[in-house]
Formats: structure tokens, C-alpha cells, sequence
């Protein structure tokens, strides 16, 4: 944008590009706008009348904001968003057409399923589908680099026999079943005014961008998402330069974009920041009910890597894109509010007094402890097995952080002690112009998988590719768990407040193992984790084991979030994935090796050997270039080697007779011997001139941006 060119009114900007309730009111009829908010309540369904009315103001304005066709847009079991584009044309007698777009548009639409995984729900061979227009998620215009718009409707994806095939169903099932269950609990404190207990999500996303052109001559980059091969440039994050540093230029301008970009969608984009590693970024988001926050997590995504290409870079959401460096995770900031203003996790000034908030945080405790394995399964894929136990990222174990005050508020109530409150506090900075300020109840803990925050949890171990809706279908479902059982616990009791104190006194005694304040990267605290009994669970093969246990069985079905055989699918397809994963970084290191670093190793030999021919000739020492031509041999046949025996675990993977198979070999076997070929060609790198190295470095991808 140029000096004198006019920027944005960013007010009238957002959600300029959705249907939201400002549109609504100025498109709708007062008496269709009224059905249609009660609808959204969910007070009443949709019908079919009001439904066309709806559908007919939404293609009037889609098509004055320029669209012409429409998609029911969903999120299959996989990592991406789907969407089949129809037009609005129909045709008239005269050979002419009308455009034209029905309520039965609207609500249901019909791709084909049959090439998207369902977990053995149903055989290849049957096709139909249905989609479902989610009513409670706006739809919305997306602009493509061509400027085509396409009207995006967002919706959930089913079987003909009604399965759940995607990642919204279980999403919203989830929030009904917190939410009644929430409600219980609310009205033996006396609250009549609740009529929906919504849990909200702020999504903190992280990513890398790296220079389009070093991306292309990236087999790696391009068919796995991470580099699967390169050594360490000399500098890295190191000096600790890198987080909340100044934004480069280039990229102040590609975030200007995003903004705009995801502010005309409605999406909250609020914060954004340099991260730890070179050219590693963060961005997040206000807080949002927690489909649309998964909707607008999944655009975001999306639109993170659109806009990055037009000003001719590439973002990288792997999980570790880089070895030796920070990788990237997804924060997502969990919480329960409710329709009339209350967020049931905000302790307040006085939280020891506050009976509600303790009894909703001891329900939590419980409810992750409990649990805590299938909330470990939530975040496992091949991506987050890089990440999850390294610097920058919480290890394999679920454990809460609480702060030094909360806990010591819960462990007065189980002692049956009174809790002193000192009085408020302030840090005092030493500077006389410099304000003191107002000390918070406690620190925060960048090294717990799950830490309380102020007035939310956040759940950190996310990856950062992966869709929310997955950890937060559970996180849901295990909480409306412990709320069950302690609505039946209020409802019987004789005084609410001694219930509670009752309540919490049983939980930190039967699950305060879980809450930690520590240091969770240290060495020790895997060895305490074991002593409290806690699990710790390294990888993914081992941690989707967890759905199929009777324990997630029962719990999901109970609560009407998942059935068994949609339960047992998830697992079908995420182990399957997994492996498909390591299988194709397998198949592409073998590549790799094969066309570019053997080639490089054999032209490194030739030309050393053809040095010492002509230095001997010169009756000159060769002690230097023999010394190199002996390591780059060496490595030569270490890299043939290691190469053909990655291509025979990939094999042997391959031939096993089902998906548990394949992802254990996969793990065990092929991973192992992708490592060990890494080391090799991480070191050959080292030795090898500049200019006949095949791929750009690690240097020029973190620093030349």
C-alpha cells in the first residue's frame, strides 16, 4: 500500500465477507430474522420456509460481493478442509439461465464420500454423503489469488447410515453434552438465568515461513512438510534474539495481508509476534465458541499458507520443520462460559470463597486425570512425536499446572483448613518513574501440557497442523463426565457449599497427582511422574491405543459424542495415517539419497581424487585432500548402505498384514533407519563444497527470508 493510498476502515472491514448477524438483520424479513435467530438459540429447528428465505438473501448478497458459485464446507478425518463448488446458474426455457439457490442447498448437500477414510464405517464402493449446514457457524465469502469467490457454507459430513465422517459432529455433540451437564451443576448454586454453557477456545497458532524459492528445491519440504535431512546452521536461537525481535519488512507485509485477509472472514486475528527459532511466527486469535474457533482455526490455516505464496514464500505448519530448533504447536486456551455472561473458570479476587469456580476447576482435575490418555491421544501424529518432549514443547505427560495460589487454595480445603489470603501485591520495578505493578496470583508455566491461566486452561500439546476439534471433542466430553457425577452429588446434597468443599477435598486427594508446578523439562520430573503413578506416553502408536480401551468406549458413548464403531474408526484412520506419514518421509529420503546426495557424494570423490592427481604430479602434499576424499568415501558407502536398508524397512512395513502393524514397524523399524541414513548426510554436508551441495541449507532457509 502506498503512502497516499487510503487505508481500510478495519470496523467496516471485518466480516465484511460473512453473513453474520448485522447482514442478517438488514437482508432478512423481521418476522424469517426472528425464526432464524431462535433456530441459532436452539429453541426450534429449521423449516423448510424460513430455510428458503435464508437461502435466498445469502445468494443475493453472495453474488453482489461477486460469487457465483457456492460449497458446503467441511473437515473429513483428515488434515484438510473439503469442498465441492456448484454455481448458482440453472437453466430457463428460453436457453437462458437464472441464478438461483434453494433452502435444500443450504441445509443438505451430497459429495461423494467415497474416497475419503472412514475407518472401515462403510466400503469403498458406497459412495453417497451427506453435509449439514452447521447453523451456529456463519457463512462466509473466501477470495482465491484469481479473485474468484466462492459463497463457503459450513457444515457436518455423514454416512447414508449417519455416521460421523468428519471432525465438526463430534465437535458440537461434545458441547451439548458439557453444556447440559454444566447446567445441572449451575442450578444447584441457584442460577436461573443460564440457558447454554458454551465452551470457547483461543487457538494459538504457530509457524514457520522460508523463501518460496528455497521450498521448490526442497523435495523434503514439498512431500512431508519437514526437512528430513540437514545439518545445523552456526547460528540457530541460540541468543535468544529471535522471540518477540522486530518484524522484518517482507513479512510485516505478509502479516498486513493475513489480517486483512482473515478479518474480512470475521476471524478475531489479534496477536501476532516473531517466535523463538529463526523465521518462526505466532498468531492468535480473540476467543470464540469452540466450533466456530475450530472453523476459524481451520481457515486460518488455509489462509496462512495462501497468502504467504503471493508474496512468494512458503508456510511450513509441521510439527518441526527444522531439527535442532524450536518446532511448532498450537496453544488451545480451553474455558466454559455461559449465555448470560458468566465464565465459569474466572476465579474472581477472592477464588477460596468462590464455591462454583472450585467446584468446576476440581471437576476439571478430575476429569484430565482420569483421563489423561485420552487427551494424550488427542495430539498424537507423526509430526508431534518430533516435538512433544523437546525445549519448546511439554513432554508425553499430562499434568496441570495450577499456580502457586489456586493450589494452595484446594489443599487447604482437602486439609479442611481455612485459606489466608494475603493481600494484594505488587512488583515493585526499583524505578520511581516506572508504576508498580499489580502482581497476578501466580507465574505462568511454559513447561505444563495443561496450565490454568487466569480464567482459562490451556492445553498445549496440540500440534500445530492438526485440527482442534479433536482435543476439544475430548476435553468436552471428559469434563461433562465429572460434571455428571457432581450435578448428582449437588442435587442430593443438603448444603450446596459443604458438598462442594466435600467435593474438592475427594478429588485433590484421589487426583492431585496430576497437578505439578515444576519444571516439567527436567530430568527428574519423568521419574516423579512415574513414582505418582502418572503415564508417560512417548509416541503415537502407543497413545491411540487409548481409544480402544472400554474406559473411552463407555465414555464417549455415554455422552452421545461418539459411537463405538465411530470411536474405533478414529483409530483405524490415525494409525493408518501415521504410517502412510513415515512412509512417504521413507520413500522420500530414499529419493533424496539416491538423485541428489550419493551423486554429490560420488562428484565431492571425483573431484578430490582428481586434486591429489594433480598435487602428487606437482610433488605436492596431499595430506588434507586424502584425509577428506577417506571421510567422503567413508560416508559414500555408509549412505549406500543405510539407504538400501531404510528402502528394506519401508518394505517390510509395507507387507505387514494390517495398519497396527505397519505404524509399529513403521515406529520401530523405519524411523529408526531414516535417523540413522540422516546422521550421514547431515555430516557429508559439512564437508562438502558450497556450490555443489544439492539443496539450500539450513542457514539460508532460517536466515534468508
Amino acid at each position: 500500500m502506498g503512502c497516499c493510498e487510503k487505508k481500510p476502515d478495519i470496523t467496516e472491514l471485518f466480516g465484511s465477507n460473512v453473513f453474520n448477524d448485522k447482514a442478517m438483520r438488514e437482508r432478512l424479513p423481521k418476522d424469517t430474522y426472528q425464526a432464524l435467530k431462535k433456530v441459532l438459540s436452539g429453541q426450534t429447528e429449521l423449516t423448510g420456509d424460513v430455510a428458503d428465505v435464508v437461502a435466498n438473501a445469502i445468494k443475493d448478497w453472495a453474488i453482489e460481493k461477486g460469487a457465483s458459485h457456492y460449497t458446503h464446507w467441511f473437515q473429513p478425518l483428515t488434515n484438510i478442509t473439503a469442498e465441492k463448488h456448484d454455481s448458482f446458474i440453472n437453466p430457463t426455457e428460453d436457453g437462458g439461465i437464472i441464478m438461483e439457490f434453494s433452502g435444500k442447498q443450504l441445509i443438505k448437500g451430497e459429495p461423494d464420500a467415497s474416497s475419503f477414510p472412514s475407518g472401515g464405517l462403510r466400503a469403498t464402493f458406497e459412495a453417497r454423503g451427506y453435509t449439514a449446514w452447521d447453523v451456529t457457524s456463519p457463512v462466509f465469502l473466501k477470495t482465491d489469488a484469481a479473485g474468484d469467490v466462492t459463497l463457503c457454507i459450513p457444515t457436518a459430513f455423514c454416512s447414508y447410515t449417519g455416521h460421523a465422517l468428519d471432525k465438526k459432529t463430534p465437535l458440537l455433540r461434545s458441547m451439548n453434552a458439557v453444556s447440559k451437564q454444566a447446567l445441572r451443576v449451575l442450578k444447584t448454586f441457584g442460577n436461573k438465568t443460564a440457558s447454554t454453557v458454551l465452551s470457547t477456545v483461543g487457538p494459538e497458532q504457530e509457524y514457520f515461513l522460508i523463501d518460496r524459492d528455497f521450498y521448490l528445491k526442497r523435495l523434503d519440504l514439498l512431500m512431508t512438510g519437514r526437512t528430513l535431512f540437514g545439518a545445523a546452521s552456526p547460528k540457530g536461537q541460540e541468543l535468544e534474539d529471535q522471540y518477540f525481535g522486530a518484524i522484518k519488512d517482507r513479512v510485516s507485509v505478509f502479516m498486513k495481508d493475513l489480517d486483512i485477509e482473515l478479518w474480512k472472514m470475521g476471524i478475531l486475528a489479534k496477536t501476532k509476534h516473531n517466535e523463538v527459532a529463526p523465521s518462526q511466527f505466532e498468531i492468535a486469535p480473540v476467543f470464540s465458541t469452540t466450533n466456530i474457533a475450530a472453523d476459524h482455526n481451520q481457515l486460518l490455516m488455509e489462509t496462512i499458507q495462501k497468502v504467504a505464496l503471493r508474496h512468494g514464500m512458503a508456510c511450513l505448519l509441521h510439527e518441526k520443520p527444522y531439527a535442532g530448533i524450536n518446532g511448532n504447536g498450537k496453544h488451545n486456551n480451553w474455558s466454559l462460559s455461559t449465555d448470560d455472561g458468566q465464565n465459569l473458570l474466572e476465579p474472581g479476587k477472592t477464588p477460596e470463597a468462590n464455591e462454583q469456580f472450585l467446584a468446576f476447576c476440581a471437576a476439571v482435575i478430575k476429569a484430565v486425570d482420569t483421563h489423561a490418555d485420552i487427551l494424550r491421544a488427542t495430539c498424537a501424529t507423526s509430526g508431534n512425536d518430533h516435538r512433544l518432549g523437546a525445549n519448546e514443547a511439554p513432554p508425553g505427560i499430562i499434568s496441570i499446572f495450577l499456580g502457586d495460589t489456586l493450589n494452595a487454595v484446594l489443599n487447604s480445603i482437602a486439609r479442611g483448613e481455612k485459606y489466608k489470603a494475603g493481600g494484594k501485591e505488587f512488583l515493585k520495578l526499583g524505578v520511581d518513574t516506572l508504576p508498580a505493578l499489580p502482581l497476578d496470583n501466580s507465574d505462568r508455566n511454559r513447561t505444563s501440557p495443561f496450565a490454568f491461566t487466569g480464567n482459562k486452561f490451556e492445553f498445549r500439546m496440540v500440534g500445530s497442523s492438526a485440527s482442534i476439534s479433536g482435543p476439544n471433542v475430548t476435553l468436552n466430553t471428559i469434563v461433562a463426565e465429572a460434571l455428571d457425577e457432581l450435578a448428582g452429588r449437588l442435587e442430593k446434597a443438603k448444603d450446596v457449599n459443604t458438598e462442594v468443599a466435600a467435593y474438592v477435598k475427594e478429588v485433590m486427594e484421589k487426583h492431585g497427582r496430576v497437578i505439578f508446578n515444576g519444571n516439567g523439562y527436567t530430568e527428574e520430573w519423568p521419574q516423579e511422574a512415574e513414582k505418582r503413578g502418572l503415564p508417560n506416553v512417548k509416541n503415537t502408536v502407543d497413545a491411540l491405543k487409548a481409544y480402544l480401551t472400554p474406559k473411552a468406549q463407555k465414555l464417549y458413548e455415554k455422552y452421545g459424542v461418539l459411537t463405538k464403531d465411530e470411536l474405533h474408526s478414529r483409530y483405524e484412520i490415525y494409525i493408518e495415517q501415521y504410517y502412510k506419514h513415515i512412509n512417504i518421509e521413507a520413500q522420500t529420503a530414499v529419493r533424496m539419497a539416491k538423485t541428489l546426495y550419493i551423486p554429490t557424494a560420488l562428484n565431492l570423490a571425483a573431484k578430490l581424487a582428481k586434486q591429489i592427481k594433480n598435487l602428487k604430479a606437482a610433488a605436492v602434499s596431499t595430506t588434507v585432500q586424502e584425509k577428506l576424499l577417506d571421510n567422503a568415501s567413508r560416508l559414500l558407502s555408509a549412505i549406500d548402505k543405510k539407504t538400501a536398508a531404510l528402502a528394506a524397512a519401508a518394505a517390510l512395513a509395507k507387507a505387514a498384514d494390517d495398519a497396527t502393524k505397519q505404524a509399529t514397524i513403521a515406529r520401530d523399524e523405519v524411523f529408526v533407519a531414516l535417523s540413522a541414513l540422516r546422521e550421514d548426510i547431515d555430516a557429508l554436508e559439512v564437508i562438502t563444497p558450497a556450490d555443489i551441495w544439492p539443496v539450500p541449507t539450513y542457514a539460508e532457509m532460517l536466515f534468508k527470508l
